[in-house]
């Protein structure tokens, strides 16, 4: 399937704290509604993101886009953004599912 996959990201604020919000593209939510994305798919989602928010690139704020990428659609599927926020902590791969992409508290907004 090709892209555009991000339709926009930018940053807004809740409570003082900074949150990008990522807006899929309807290609890039059926994308991420299925199984099997590619490693360029993701990769090519990831580097859209980055053009409307170079500062977003941090290991944190890349996993919990891999979080929402891979699990949004199938657990809240239509939400109308992916909220990341670089004010969460790090955490494994297993935490960041469990904590519904948002380690370290509720999402906000």
């Amino acid at each position: 399937m090709p892209g555009p996959y991000i339709d926009q990201a930018r940053w807004v604020s809740y409570d003082g704290l900074p949150t990008l919000r990522v807006y899929p593209t309807p290609a890039g939510r059926r994308l991420a509604g299925e199984l099997g994305k590619t490693a360029a798919q993701t990769d090519q989602a990831w580097k859209e993101v980055l053009a409307s928010a170079p500062g977003a690139d941090t290991p944190g704020m890349r996993a919990q886009f891999l979080c929402h990428w891979n699990f949004a659609e199938f657990a809240a599927s239509g939400k109308t953004s992916w909220d990341l926020e670089p004010w969460r902590p790090p955490v494994d791969a297993d935490t960041m599912v469990l904590t519904g992409c948002n380690p370290g508290g509720a999402e906000r907004g």
